[in-house]
């Protein structure tokens, strides 16, 4: 059943889309979901792995409602295909093209989802496609993106929440992102980030201001509010907790307590969001009116149907430029492809000390092909050599991921400060870990088609032009320690010295693995 044709619209005047239309445009639409179906299931199990994006699964349906609430739009908006859109969308096969080569998974996924609004485009025109624009952008929120925002929001949360104690006049000692009362101990880690809050709150602000309000103005003032309100209220969330903790005797706010008491405040804050809002809504927009059909008058019969055959052309094009990605991006994958073993080993320098101690840290990286470590003495330090070597790389085997960090969530150590230095020429990440045995200074970076970067943006490019020029993917971890021995210029010496020197027979090691 289609709503009440728009005022100057005869009911002959405005007639629905033609079924064999309508069948063609929900088939070139669906093409990109079957030409790039594994990207489409990454989204998926990313959902079902994480509840931080488990709200994807209700984007799909809300989208579609959303164009559903103005499908008379079908009927008063004629359907004339826009061949300049091919263009974006070939843009978008492109981006998930370079994506998929360097691994960035988050880029894969957003232009895959870009390519449903795009193909819209292209297929149903500018005034028809354009009159469906929140409803098809909307669906670029199903991508689970956010992960990057976690380490800042730690931050945040970890710096408002010790202030605020201190304002309430309890000492608080602070050792990074943990910190210690006289009653307990705690520390702000991803579940505290507040990353959920924030995500939930940007789409639902999005949705609610779409719905709610027409002047652009209050859109964009209520959406940036869904963007400061959850990461203030997320700094109260944590203040609280660790004051009802405080207060019971560490009794209360240290168990599943402590996740029930955080939901239930964001709740009431989004509530009270929503309901001070809704004192400035406005009145839904009247459905767009077609000028020819104004101009043809009520007895003059106009059809706004498209025949399937102006559009079969279109349709034809659009699963044709998004296939052409897939295609080589699947004989990219097999030319890279290297069959052969990793034969790593121990770079040939002297100072090798293999019944030296040293702490039992190693950084939290997923599992490469390869591994190799070894404690040198450079000067009077030990300094400790690892290489961590990555061939073949997928989204289960990376040497760049949101997943890699020196010290994960759950180990004895965790970092304390961290900063880019250039040594030598050689740039490095530098940082201190607190852990068993006193801190270590560490220095790392990384190997990718013979460059060395820090950045890892900078080495999913060297990754991507690697694998378009056929050298294959691989990658190496490096990274160098030593305790810090309550003399830090000492041991950044000893880093330093032993860069310089074990520098050239390191990458040359490296290129050896590599063979080609």
């Amino acid at each position: 059943m289609f709503l009440k044709p728009p005022p100057g619209v005869t009911a002959t005047s405005a007639r629905p889309l033609a079924t064999s239309s309508l069948l063609l445009i929900v088939l070139a639409l669906l093409a990109p979901l079957v030409l790039y179906w594994d990207t489409a299931r990454s989204i998926v199990d990313v959902w079902n792995s994480s509840e931080t994006f488990a709200h994807g699964y209700a984007i799909v349906p809300i989208s579609l409602w959303l164009i559903w609430r103005r499908r008379a739009n079908f009927s008063a908006i004629p359907a004339q295909p826009a061949w300049p859109a091919l263009a974006l969308l070939a843009v978008a096969g492109a981006g998930w093209l370079a994506a998929r080569i360097a691994g960035v998974q988050v880029v894969m996924q957003y232009a895959f989802v870009a390519m449903f609004p795009l193909a819209a485009f292209a297929l149903l025109g500018r005034r028809l496609a354009g009159s469906l624009t929140f409803p098809l952008l909307f669906l670029l929120f199903a991508v689970p993106f956010g992960e990057v925002f976690v380490d800042p929001l730690i931050g945040i949360t970890a710096d408002f929440t010790v202030w605020a104690v201190q304002m309430t006049g309890i000492p608080v000692l602070r050792n990074g992102t943990r910190f210690d009362l006289p009653t307990g101990s705690w520390s702000v880690v991803e579940a505290c980030s507040g990353v959920r809050y924030l995500i939930s709150s940007i789409t639902l602000g999005c949705l609610y201001a779409y719905l709610t309000y027409r002047s652009t103005t209050r859109r964009a003032l209520f959406i940036g509010l869904s963007v400061i309100v959850p990461i203030i209220a997320n700094g109260l969330r944590a203040y609280m907790i660790v004051m009802i903790g405080h207060m019971s005797g560490m009794e209360l706010a240290t168990g599943v307590d402590h996740l029930i008491y955080g939901w239930l405040f964001f709740g009431i804050v989004m509530f009270l969001m929503f309901w001070i809002g809704s004192y400035w809504r406005q009145e839904e927009a009247p459905a767009p009116v077609a000028p020819h059909a104004q101009a043809a008058g009520a007895g003059a019969p106009l059809s706004a149907a498209a025949p399937a055959r102006s559009l079969l052309p279109m349709a034809l094009a659009i699963v044709a430029v998004a296939a052409v990605w897939p295609a080589f991006a699947a004989y990219n994958e097999r030319a890279n492809r290297n069959p052969q073993p990793v034969l790593l080993a121990l770079p040939q320098l002297a100072g090798l000390d293999s019944a030296a101690r040293f702490p039992g840290w190693e950084p939290d990286y997923m599992a490469p092909d390869a591994r190799v470590a070894g404690v040198y003495t450079q000067g009077s330090r030990p300094v400790k050599l690892q290489v961590l070597y990555y061939r073949n790389q997928d989204k289960s085997k990376n040497l760049i991921s949101s997943l890699n960090r020196l010290a994960g969530p759950k180990d004895a150590w965790h970092a304390t400060a961290s900063s880019g230095r250039v040594e030598g020429g050689l740039a490095v990440r530098e940082s201190t870990l607190a852990g068993p045995g006193g801190p270590l200074l560490v220095w790392h970076w990384m190997w990718i088609d013979g460059q060395n970067t820090t950045s890892n943006v900078v080495g999913k490019l060297h990754q991507a032009r690697a694998k378009l020029l056929f050298h294959g993917d691989d990658g190496a971890l490096l990274v160098l320690a030593t305790p810090v021995n309550d003399d830090p210029q000492a041991a950044r010496a000893a880093l330093r010295a032993f860069a310089e020197r074990g520098r050239g027979a390191i990458e040359a090691t490296l290129l050896a693995t590599r063979g080609r």
